[in-house]
């Protein structure tokens, strides 16, 4: 499921967002204390980190495909109530019912079929329980990837008809609502999760693009130094810089929920 094969480049590229935009999802989620969790594409362990933290789990379950992955969650994770194992969204390995809550943070657009992986969710949660998921707003308030990739098409404009990729179709509103619709959840809701990402100074916003397997820094990998060097300072005169050099920016998420029926 994970296209990172380097967690720490992760981490510096949108990863050290995620656990702040994941303690106002889960605080909207309204699981009860002493429940059984569920994370789903769990990568680094930040929103089993954030529930440990903010939700008073009885336990935290974290499922992911990269083992490089896991091993970093369970190395940075000091909690006896959380494990992490090697597992696929697809095909979940627990028995029905076997949790309260389940969720997925910034993973659901990578997924290949994601209403099979919601279908997994909704079938290890017991009815009542609650499922959630949550996904960056690429088109819009992202704007960390936003300014990227506008000051990337200004430079050079891509073709009209290039198709955009249909896994991310979901990371907008209504679709990420119809997919939990479709899936048969009660009390489908859908709400943005705006958190502050505030970058020291240029290099620190810059920096993660150099090193990574997202689209947006395979593109830089791919530009000749000319090229970078331009893309680099137009991004440098279209950011909003202040009087200290900080450039403060909103990650916007797109969250979703849903109650497994009774």
């Amino acid at each position: 499921m994970n296209t990172w094969s380097t967690p720490e480049w992760y981490e510096g590229y949108v990863g050290r967002w995620s656990r702040a935009t994941a303690a106002e999802f889960l605080a909207w989620l309204h699981v009860r204390r002493g429940a059984r969790w569920l994370d789903v594409g769990c990568g680094t362990g930040e929103v089993t980190l954030a529930i440990l933290e903010h939700n008073a789990p009885e336990s935290v379950d974290g499922v992911d495909l990269s083992e490089p992955y896991i091993k970093y969650a369970r190395e940075k994770t000091n909690d006896t109530r959380a494990t992490f194992e090697l597992g696929d969204a697809l095909a979940l390995p627990s028995p029905d019912g076997t949790y309260d809550a389940a969720v997925a943070g910034l993973s659901m657009n990578i997924m290949p079929d994601q209403p099979r992986a919601v279908g997994e969710m909704m079938r290890v949660v017991r009815p009542g329980g609650v499922v959630g998921a949550y996904v960056w707003d690429f088109d819009g308030k992202m704007q960390m990837l936003k300014h990227f990739w506008d000051t990337v098409e200004a430079l050079d404009p891509g073709p009209e008809d290039s198709e955009p990729d249909p896994r991310f179709a979901i990371c907008s509103p209504e679709p990420f609502a119809a997919l939990f619709r479709g899936a048969g959840f009660d009390d489908v809701e859908v709400r943005a999760v705006d958190t502050p990402t505030i970058f020291k100074n240029f290099d620190d916003y810059w920096s993660p693009f150099l090193n990574g397997e997202a689209p947006a820094q395979k593109h830089t990998a791919a530009l000749s130094d000319e090229r970078r060097t331009l893309l680099r300072e137009r991004l440098r005169t279209n950011l909003p810089v202040m009087g200290n050099g900080s450039i403060p920016l909103i990650a916007r998420a797109w969250a979703v929920k849903g109650r497994v029926p009774r």
